[in-house]
């Protein structure tokens, strides 16, 4: 009864906010309707590369009463279990946003309890021995400890002989991932030689491409934000030019299966022409 009582408190607060009310089937009809969804989705007509931004932590705790630290470990939770429907669905890469370097500025006491979720979480990915883990962002942000373990989380996994690889985008943000590739290419620009005059009359965008945190990586088929936020907040800004994007009404620890194939449905009926 418990349950149902949150249930009905969230659902309530929902509509007050004037939000739209999610549809909540019984589990049998839902299994029903994933294998409906999943056989309309054509293997051909399927991303790649799928982008996430975890959004609505926070929210979702607080429409439960909880503290922050509970919405955001329920959000870490999520992660291997979405990453088992990528595999399921041949989905070969996906770039998972966990922490921007706006968020850096947040409250001592919850930086604190996020960034020992983060490690946690990211441990326990490269534990699972599943994925080939990509960290990217702006690692000398972080507390020392934190980024040693994605390091080490990079390092244990670079050799897995596995289908699907994840990027973690941790202390990250789309425009200082282009100011850092700036800087990088006009580094092995100078160490070659050459002078900022040359630098400037032929760099060009395969050039800044080439020293992304995502080179040598396609760039996203599709990008998903959860919690209704309509927004990229600087998500692989360069990355998706021609992306794809999928805004879901539910908060990250609440995000299903049936989501995640609804964003797919909805991917797979889209003209890509990709700027031709």
């Amino acid at each position: 009864m418990s349950w149902l009582k949150n249930r009905i408190g969230i659902d309530a607060l929902r509509s007050r906010r004037g939000q739209r009310r999610r549809l909540r089937l019984p589990r049998p009809i839902y299994g029903l309707y994933e294998r409906r969804i999943l056989a309309s989705l054509p293997q051909a007509r399927r991303p790649c590369h799928v982008g996430v931004i975890l959004d609505g932590n926070r929210r979702w705790a607080k429409a439960f009463g909880e503290p922050a630290l509970t919405g955001h470990q329920r959000g870490a939770d999520k992660i291997a279990e979405f990453l088992s429907w990528c595999e399921e669905l041949d989905i070969q890469l996906a770039t998972l946003w966990m922490l921007s370097t706006d968020n850096l500025s947040r409250s001592a006491d919850e930086l604190q309890d996020l960034l020992a979720v983060i490690e946690g979480s990211v441990t326990d990915l490269a534990a699972a021995q599943r994925w080939r883990i990509r960290v990217m962002g702006r690692l000398d942000m972080l507390p020392a400890g934190l980024a040693d373990a994605l390091r080490r989380a990079e390092t244990s996994t670079a050799g897995l002989d596995v289908p699907m690889q994840v990027n973690i985008a941790v202390g990250y943000g789309g425009r200082d991932e282009i100011a850092d590739a700036v800087r990088a290419v006009l580094r092995e620009r100078e160490a070659h030689g050459a002078t900022l005059a040359q630098v400037a009359a032929d760099i060009d965008a395969v050039d800044i491409a080439a020293h992304l945190y995502t080179k040598g990586q396609p760039d996203p088929d599709l990008v998903i934000r959860t919690s209704g936020e309509q927004r990229l907040s600087g998500f692989l800004l360069w990355q998706s030019a021609h992306s794809e994007f999928y805004f879901c009404e539910a908060f990250w620890p609440e995000f299903r299966r049936v989501d995640f194939l609804r964003a797919l449905r909805s991917y797979s009926v889209r003209e890509r022409r990709l700027g031709r």
